[in-house]
């Protein structure tokens, strides 16, 4: 068996008078791959905060790469664990200075900042940035500002940086969210590359549309009002109506060449 990257049990969440996540248990190993899908608003991005221990829960109990988070454990108490999580998102790309050179954005993982200032980095660190940006098709962006890049490019360059530590858990936050269809395709099948790769961390994708799984993916949750209405292996989750219920509309789903389609089931 392989080991447990997450364990929760119980977990919630509220805010104000409201319960964000409701009773969560999930369990993740190290050789599974997991895409969290839901509408809007089905606790997607909140679940993705508490596995990349920038959120603890209110409730329940959570264990990270064998490491507890809760209700006790101080905030700086949580450093060195988020120093093994990956974690590429719109959130983390908003906060990057606009003349930031691409090759000192990824540098700076290592030290978990986002502007380089007088950080040492030998040739290890600038070959390993290299070589991750040359994995994901940026290796000819190194010397562009951030600022510049297109959408998808920016994307490709965000995966690249969450990889510079070298995680033990990758999280993606919507990554082909904004890309057109040739950017989507290329980023999927980069990201299914290192799904299929034993030595990638484990991955844990956030997604609003079944388009947007990439190929070698093993595993799905679906989320509705802060619920699991579904987890478990992706084609015995990926059913119509699990998906039907999820969105709350009838719905046709249909797998092809490992890639999965959903269109509404409505007659015209």
């Amino acid at each position: 068996m392989s080991d447990e990257v997450l364990r929760l049990r119980g977990v919630g969440v509220r805010h104000e008078r409201s319960m964000l996540l409701r009773d969560v248990d999930w369990t993740a190993h190290s050789d599974e791959s997991w895409v969290l899908i839901g509408p809007n608003g089905a606790g997607k991005t909140t679940l993705l905060q508490i596995a990349g221990a920038q959120l603890v829960p209110t409730e329940g109990t959570v264990e990270i790469l064998g490491e507890a988070v809760d209700q006790d454990v101080a905030d700086d108490d949580l450093t060195d664990l988020r120093t093994r999580i990956g974690l590429s998102s719109a959130a983390v790309a908003d906060l990057v200075p606009a003349a930031e050179k691409v090759i000192d954005l990824v540098l700076t993982a290592s030290y978990g900042i986002l502007r380089r200032n007088n950080e040492d980095y030998d040739s290890f660190d600038v070959t390993r940035a290299v070589e991750l940006l040359d994995a994901l098709g940026c290796a000819h962006l190194i010397r562009r500002n951030f600022a510049t890049l297109s959408e998808g490019e920016r994307k490709r360059v965000q995966i690249a940086r969450a990889l510079m530590p070298d995680p033990e858990l990758l999280l993606l936050d919507e990554p082909a969210a904004g890309l057109d269809l040739g950017g989507r395709e290329d980023l999927l099948r980069r990201v299914s590359a290192l799904a299929r790769d034993p030595r990638a961390p484990t991955i844990i994708l956030v997604t609003h549309h079944v388009e947007e799984v990439p190929e070698d993916f093993t595993h799905a949750m679906l989320l509705r009002k802060g619920a699991v209405l579904a987890a478990g292996p992706l084609h015995e989750v990926f059913t119509e109506r699990n998906l039907s219920r999820c969105f709350g509309v009838p719905l046709l789903v249909e797998r092809r060449a490992a890639r999965w389609t959903a269109r509404s089931g409505y007659l015209p």
